[in-house]
């Protein structure tokens, strides 16, 4: 409500004081379970954070039929121009075409807002039409999968998963509800995908065995399926959150994923049994 009472902030959003003050209005006579609800009709609202989990901003996704509209506000000055625009656009762009299922993101920029202008070019998308005010960039769900598993192949944080091991993943996720495997089939979509018998002996891929320390705390857990996971034995479902997290992930690799209310620091110390290492190519 703040950033929306911020004439720097809002002066390229459309009937922004409108906004802000229904916002107030809502915000003052609901409660927390109520305002989510409020907040996410018709499509999806979440805030945006930076590594320390301090919001900075947000995100609205609204459903137009097949496709899908995103506004993006960073409402902190202080952090403009650290790039935590375009990371807000790429999760929201996970929400819109893996959970939303849209066919195709649209984004309406001011033609004077160089900063999301850069944000959107830089994440690909590609301007639709144009007048001396307003530009209309889109993204297809085609490319965006597109992109994300060419992205893939420079990136230092890739991931690496089997044949095997993507085709039941994906056999998985078309058996599960949208919302709760949404991490997991971006993981999935922009993993390199490599032979059973090529993958390095030091990636944890499925049935696999790691020592980790999530945060300050060390545990030996198995990746496992749903169907055989246990959490007293250790064995960890690829649908909970350190489960997708780890995926494809090797020795030494550390990763920052955004859990439920924080994020977590998750480094994979050793990989103490890998099905494929062993010759166990039925697991």
């Amino acid at each position: 409500m703040d950033w929306l009472e911020d004439e720097n902030v809002v002066r390229y959003l459309s009937d922004s004081r409108h906004v802000s003050r229904h916002i107030e209005q809502v915000v003052n006579r609901v409660q927390l379970p109520v305002l989510t609800h409020l907040f996410n009709q018709g499509g999806r609202f979440f805030m945006a954070c930076d590594r320390h989990d301090r919001p900075v901003g947000f995100v609205r996704l609204v459903k137009n039929g097949a496709d899908c509209e995103i506004v993006l506000v960073i409402g902190d000055r202080d952090n403009w121009g650290r790039r935590l625009g375009a990371s807000a656009l790429r999760e929201g762009m996970k929400l819109a075409f893996f959970d939303m299922r849209a066919e195709k993101l649209i984004a309406r920029i001011h033609a004077d807002n160089t900063r999301s202008l850069k944000a959107f070019l830089r994440c690909g998308f590609v301007l639709e039409s144009e007048t001396p005010t307003l530009k209309s960039f889109a993204m297809s769900s085609e490319r965006y999968l597109q992109r994300l598993r060419e992205d893939t192949v420079d990136d230092p944080s890739g991931i690496y998963v089997t044949e095997i091991d993507q085709a039941r993943l994906r056999n998985l996720i078309a058996l599960e509800d949208d919302a709760d495997v949404v991490d997991l089939e971006h993981e999935v979509e922009r993993a390199i995908v490599v032979d059973s018998r090529k993958v390095a002996r030091d990636v944890v891929t499925m049935n696999s065995r790691a020592v980790l320390h999530l945060d300050d705390e060390k545990m030996e857990v198995a990746l496992v399926y749903p169907q055989d996971a246990d959490g007293s034995a250790g064995k960890l479902s690829v649908c909970s959150s350190v489960g997708t997290a780890i995926l494809g992930y090797r020795e030494g690799d550390c990763i920052d994923w955004r859990m439920p209310h924080r994020t977590r620091r998750i480094r994979i110390e050793r990989v103490l049994y890998q099905p494929e290492a062993a010759g166990d190519f039925h697991l």
